[in-house]
């Protein structure tokens, strides 16, 4: 298992093949990623590699962040992750990591935290039909309806589906395809979305189901 990568979506776009079929595409640009901290057994219980992405001046962070970013002599970093990595996977610090680490075809899982909505009712959260449109219905043609039953168990379960806060959460998906890496402009080409507004920080790192995609 060796580490990820850290990635600021730039948007979508098409994309085309050699053969001209189209694809939907993110674009994620890989900005001063590096090695800024490791873990280890001996220390943490754990291994793991923590990266950081974007530079920034010393005079944006806080002093216990000058002090860590002087101990481990790397540039200070505006975003940091940690990536759960094999003993033999650790990277020494400050090593930078950039597009080259994957490879064009392979499968990817992607983590951000997605677009918030704001309070959002059960139509627009969980694809609810609502009620009908006529034949008595009135007011309530974008209502839910009943949450549970009367007296037993005289309660609304937990987990039920109804109106409430939207998006602003972590959401991966999995196994996403990378249709090209451009070395020269530091870029990483995924088929169809990832989680996120532009301009957001996303993870990648190897499919934890597959890794490179089959040619047949």
């Amino acid at each position: 298992m060796r580490t990820g990568i850290l990635a600021k979506k730039l948007g979508m776009t098409s994309f085309f093949n050699e053969d001209g079929s189209k694809f939907p595409a993110t674009l994620l640009y890989v900005e001063d990623c590096e090695v800024t901290d490791i873990r280890n057994i001996e220390k943490n219980n754990y291994n793991a590699v923590q990266l950081g992405i974007i530079n920034v001046n010393q005079n944006k962070i806080n002093k216990p962040q000058k002090i860590s970013f002087a101990k481990s002599k790397t540039k200070a970093k505006k975003h940091f992750k940690e990536f759960r990595v094999s003993e033999e996977n650790i990277i020494n610090i400050g090593t930078a990591v950039n597009v080259s680490h994957f490879e064009k075809g392979q499968f990817v899982d992607v983590t951000s935290i997605s677009k918030g909505k704001g309070f959002a009712g059960a139509m627009k959260r969980h694809n609810f039909s609502g009620l009908r449109a006529s034949h008595g219905v009135s007011i309530s043609h974008r209502a839910h309806g009943s949450t549970g039953n009367c007296q037993d168990p005289g309660r609304v379960f937990k987990g039920k589906k109804m109106a409430g806060h939207q998006g602003l959460s972590q959401v991966t998906i999995q196994n996403l395809t990378i249709l090209d890496i451009d070395n020269d402009k530091n870029l990483i080409i995924i088929k169809g979305s990832v989680p996120g507004p532009e301009n957001s920080i996303v993870r990648i790192k190897d499919s934890v189901k597959k890794m490179v995609k089959n040619e047949t």
